[in-house]
Parts: C-alpha cells; sequence; structure tokens
C-alpha cells in the first residue's frame, strides 16, 4: 500500500494523458487510484443517424483520405481491422457512397460531458510560419529545443493496468522521481547557461510570442534566411498543465475577455514588452520539437499521421478514440453560421480536456491563423464507432 500511495502522489503531480483510455476507469480494492481520483470525463450515447445536426447536407469526402490516414493505424485494432480493410479496398468513392458506408458500418454515439450536457467548446488552431535561424545572432535569439535527455517518460500502464495509456513526466533527483522544470525555470535556467537545454538548440526564432503560440499549436514551419523552409513537430511536453495566459490577463483586468484571442494577446505583447516574459512564464506547460521531413503533406498529429485540414480534430483520448470519425456540429468562427461536417479525432492538446471539447485544425497560413484565433464556439459531437462497439 506504501508504494501504491507514493504512485498516486508522482501521478498527481505529472500524470498527463496520450492515446484512450477507458470513458470510465476501471477500479478495484487494489487499484492505486479511486473512482474520486479518476473519475470518468463522459458518456457516449448510442442515437440514430437522423440526430446528427447537418449530417445530411455535408459533402464528407473531404473527409475521406483522413480517415484512410488514420486507418493505416487503426488497422492494428480488432475493432477496426474489418471496417478498415473495407475502407481501403473502395475505389473513387463519390459522397453518396461514403455516407451509404458509414451510415452501413458505423453507429453515431453522441458525446455528452458526464454531467449529462452536449454542448462544448470548440477551438481552433493552426500550423504557423516564422522566421528563423539555424544559429543564433542578432535578432534570432529565440531557441526551440530537442527533448533534453534527463526527461523521463513512465508508461503507467507497465506498472498497473489500470493506468493504460497514461504517462508520467518527470527527473531524476538522486534516487527520486521529481517534478521535470516548469517553463520558468527552464528559461531561468537557459539565461544563466545552467540547464540541459543547452546543446538542444533546434533552431532559434525572432519573436518570443511567436515561440510560445507554435507551442500550443504543437507544430509549424520556420523559414530560414537562405529561403529553405524546416518543419517542426511536437516531440515531448515538460509534464506541468497548460495554463491560458488570456485567461490571466482578463482576470488582471488588462484585456477585455471579448479580446482574449491569439490576436489579442499578441497586441497585448506588443504594447506590453516589459511585462510579456512574466506573462509567459505563468503557463509552466512547455513543448519539445523535433524537425520533421519538408515533404509531409501536413503536420503529424498526436495519432503520428498527417493531419488533414478542415478535416482532423484534436480531442481528449479519454473520451474520443483517436482515430475515429467524428460529426462536428458547431458555428464558425466569431459567427453564428453553422459549421456541420464529418472531421477525424487526429490529435490531442495539453489544453483539450473533458468530454465534449475538441480543436479544430484550420491549416498553414494567415488566414487558418486568423480563423484558429478568433474560435471560440459552442458546438456539439457524435464519434461514430464501427458496429459491435460496446462502451
Amino acid at each position: 500500500m506504501k508504494n501504491q500511495l507514493s504512485l498516486i502522489g508522482i501521478t498527481l503531480l505529472l500524470v498527463s494523458a496520450c492515446t484512450a483510455v477507458p470513458i470510465v476507469p476501471a477500479t478495484s480494492e487494489k487499484s492505486p487510484l479511486s473512482a474520486s481520483s479518476q473519475p470518468p470525463i463522459s458518456i457516449l450515447k448510442a442515437t440514430e443517424w437522423s440526430s446528427l445536426t447537418g449530417w445530411t447536407d455535408d459533402d464528407i469526402l473531404p473527409a475521406w483520405d483522413a480517415f484512410l490516414r488514420s486507418c493505416t493505424v487503426l488497422m492494428s485494432r480488432p475493432l477496426w481491422q474489418e471496417t478498415c480493410t473495407l475502407a481501403i479496398s473502395m475505389q473513387q468513392p463519390d459522397s453518396t457512397k461514403l455516407k451509404q458506408f458509414f451510415e452501413s458500418r458505423f453507429v453515431p454515439h453522441q458525446v455528452l460531458n458526464f454531467n449529462g450536457g452536449s454542448d462544448g467548446l470548440i477551438t481552433g488552431y493552426y500550423e504557423p510560419l516564422l522566421k528563423g535561424s539555424r544559429k543564433p545572432y542578432g535578432r534570432y535569439r529565440f531557441p526551440l529545443y530537442a527533448t533534453p535527455d534527463e526527461l523521463l517518460v513512465v508508461e503507467l500502464g507497465d506498472i498497473y493496468p489500470e493506468l493504460k495509456n497514461m504517462r508520467l513526466r518527470g527527473r531524476l533527483q538522486g534516487r527520486k522521481v521529481v517534478p521535470y522544470y516548469s517553463r520558468a525555470e527552464l528559461e531561468n535556467g537557459a539565461s544563466k547557461g545552467a540547464t540541459s537545454l543547452q546543446g538542444r538548440e533546434l533552431v532559434w526564432v525572432e519573436d518570443a510570442v511567436e515561440l510560445f503560440f507554435l507551442q500550443i499549436q504543437g507544430s509549424g514551419r520556420v523559414e530560414l534566411e537562405n529561403g529553405e523552409i524546416m518543419r517542426v513537430g511536437y516531440a515531448e511536453q515538460n509534464g506541468h498543465p497548460y495554463k491560458s495566459i488570456g485567461k490571466i490577463l482578463v482576470d488582471r483586468g488588462e484585456l477585455a475577455l471579448e479580446k482574449a484571442s491569439m490576436q489579442g494577446i499578441k497586441a497585448w505583447g506588443q504594447k506590453n514588452p516589459k511585462k510579456l516574459n512574466e506573462l509567459l512564464r505563468q503557463n509552466p506547460s512547455y513543448v519539445f520539437f523535433r524537425e520533421l521531413p519538408v515533404g509531409l503533406p501536413g503536420p503529424l498529429g498526436a495519432l503520428g499521421v498527417p493531419l488533414t485540414a478542415g478535416r482532423s480534430l484534436a480531442i481528449d483520448p479519454r473520451s474520443i478514440p483517436q482515430g475515429a470519425p467524428v460529426f462536428l456540429a458547431t458555428t464558425w468562427p466569431d459567427s453564428d453560421k453553422k459549421l456541420q461536417r464529418l472531421m477525424i479525432a487526429q490529435d490531442t492538446g495539453g489544453a483539450i480536456k473533458g468530454g465534449v471539447r475538441a480543436d479544430f485544425f484550420w491549416g498553414f497560413g494567415p488566414d487558418a491563423g486568423n480563423q484558429a484565433g478568433k474560435m471560440k464556439q459552442s458546438g456539439k459531437m457524435w464519434v461514430l464507432m464501427p458496429s459491435g462497439y460496446t462502451p
């Protein structure tokens, strides 16, 4: 029991979700976590196709390639093998045939929050473009780091099956595993030249705020001085929870709630350069990157496949299985115009926590960034699961 309690303490400090975990976690007398410490976050309720608001109007063909990419991963899972095999064998299907395929092979399940509510928050993200250099000089003084060697990642399911697909991140201090350094600790250490990040720099960029938002997006491109484009993607995270700096500015009375978007925060930073570092360090979460092949059709999501603009979705994998099709009913950013379409759950995010909660991938470039920065809409979701699935 002592060892179990020690694991609980470390877990509460360091644990974060990765791939799909049970919607209602298994508990028993031998479980190191009780139901109160690991509550279910959502309910999947089987329903009829007619209940999917906007399903009949959506041209689902643009989502098909995204689903086939998911199948390259899902094929290894018994529940999905037959469905994905049939999907891959289909030759040039049109939208009508695809709807027949989904309606015959899948059962829609409405995603409900654990309190029974069907509405949730839908935000957006994109792949930004930064200016940078492979060597630091002049304005290029803000580094992107690769994962430090001392960062430990422990798969808790290897110790306790009840914690399958949960990860613990930390570092060794003597013989103890302690929380890894926060953003403030990492940046303070880097400024003093005393950190394990030295030598782990991938590239230097010119703007600290753009770098901060790159960490939130999880992937992006860096245009080097010779015109070369470098693609970077999420490699690891320091284990600390994400904290919204927009909310902090609103709580401090320095930014109106309706201005608490990516664009609003960037504008605040330009007006308050002396306050900027202190604000950014309020978010203890820190992301490490890796360089990716430039020829990828899109940034790599948590599922390990390239994302598709306008059809890939980041979700909480404790609520929705990664790779699954999800029908989303929401509205366009900062608008009442309906946005109802088939999406594919192919990514996760530190701020994407809960049942009816998702991040809509808008793609690459300024227009995508504009839409992503403004998106903070209410929405409903239905996850499509192969026939035979039981929650």
